[in-house]
């Protein structure tokens, strides 16, 4: 497999003819049914239509910045199925690789206004035998799976049926087979979709099997038994690059070095990058925002501390705005902020309406 190098070090396959995106993302998206007023969900009188799916929030993101992005899954031949490849669509993703499946239906789901990390918080899926859950190594169309230069999965996608869990084994199935697309996988472990106990080590596995891994220390801790950076560094050595998002905390990164070898930390550059100071309008879609800046930065070959701050960027203009998906900052302003110097970076404060490019930046960001 022909790579590009680049200012990072990570390996990212060149943009030749035979591969016709930067990124294409697998995964399910369904139909959200968002409340119109906060409460239990017994007790909400109505809903707003919009979509949500870990994978066609990080395409639409990475869409909507320029890049070549193709969405692939299944949906069923209905109303909702329609909605979803429309509204994906309009976000300038390619959505010709969408399957439709007559016997299936589209998945939906409700939830609460409240914090997600908040035991307030109810979600109600509407996903068993959805169309998606169909997807395998015989439906899907593997060719048009491994033809971009990036290839973003999450663990959520595991946990749907034995035949995704399937498909996402031959997907990161190491050694790489020629020509395989660099591998992202946002481990994303969401325990009630689980049908058994294993899922943690399912996870585990399939990270093994990525080039880049995203992890939330809360979930290493909560899966995986393990606390702290290195700890998970230390039962994950095969992926180039491992991001473990701390929350407030920042997120720290461990790429292999090339002229140094091991794994577990002793052969690793590791950087680390505090999160900004935000005002939080809704604490949802941070995690996917993050790794759809992350992932920009990476295609255009910027050093590692900017593509976390590029991840930190793109999760504060998520953060302070309704709903998963947000417009990530135009790429001016952010390699503006992703390049201060350390102290200028500490003092950010990021607030609504921050990545409105005709503010002025030091409105926008409210620097001393």
């Amino acid at each position: 497999m022909t790579r590009s190098s680049n200012a990072g070090g990570t390996p990212v396959p060149d943009g030749t003819a035979a591969r016709d995106a930067d990124v294409v993302c697998l995964g399910e998206s369904m139909v959200t049914f968002l409340p119109t007023a906060p409460g239990r969900l017994a007790d909400v009188p109505a809903f707003e239509r919009a979509i949500g799916g870990a994978e066609s929030n990080v395409a639409c993101a990475l869409a909507r910045a320029g890049h070549r992005v193709r969405w692939i899954s299944r949906v069923g031949t209905d109303g909702f199925g329609d909605h979803l490849v429309r509204a994906i669509g309009a976000y300038g993703v390619d959505t010709g690789g969408v399957r439709r499946d007559p016997a299936r239906p589209t998945g939906i789901y409700f939830r609460t206004a409240g914090d997600r990390d908040t035991d307030a918080h109810e979600v109600a899926y509407y996903r068993s035998g959805s169309a998606a859950s169909a997807m395998s190594v015989a439906t899907m169309d593997l060719a048009a799976l491994r033809a971009g230069r990036v290839l973003h999965l999450s663990g959520i996608t595991a946990a749907l049926s034995g035949d995704c869990l399937a498909l996402l084994r031959e997907l990161t199935a190491r050694p790489a087979a020629a020509g395989r697309p660099l591998v992202s996988f946002d481990v994303n472990h969401r325990p009630r979709l689980w049908a058994d106990a294993q899922g943690p080590r399912v996870l585990l596995d399939l990270a093994r099997g990525a080039d880049i891994v995203f992890v939330g220390e809360d979930e290493a801790r909560d899966a995986w038994g393990l606390h702290g950076g290195r700890a998970v560094r230390a039962a994950l050595p095969e992926p180039e690059i491992l991001v473990v998002k701390r929350g407030r905390g920042g997120a720290t990164v461990f790429r292999r070095a090339a002229d140094r070898p091991g794994g577990g930390g002793a052969g690793d550059d590791v950087v680390g990058v505090p999160a900004l100071r935000v005002d939080v309008v809704a604490a949802v879609g941070a995690g996917d925002a993050f790794a759809a800046g992350f992932l920009s930065a990476t295609l255009r070959g910027l050093p590692l501390r900017s593509r976390i701050r590029h991840g930190h960027l793109w999760a504060a203009a998520a953060l302070t705005v309704t709903g998963d998906l947000a417009a990530p900052p135009p790429r001016p302003l952010a390699d503006r902020l992703a390049g201060l110097d350390a102290a200028a970076w500490g003092t950010l404060h990021l607030g609504p309406g921050w990545t409105d490019a005709r503010v002025a930046v030091d409105q926008e960001v409210g620097t001393p």
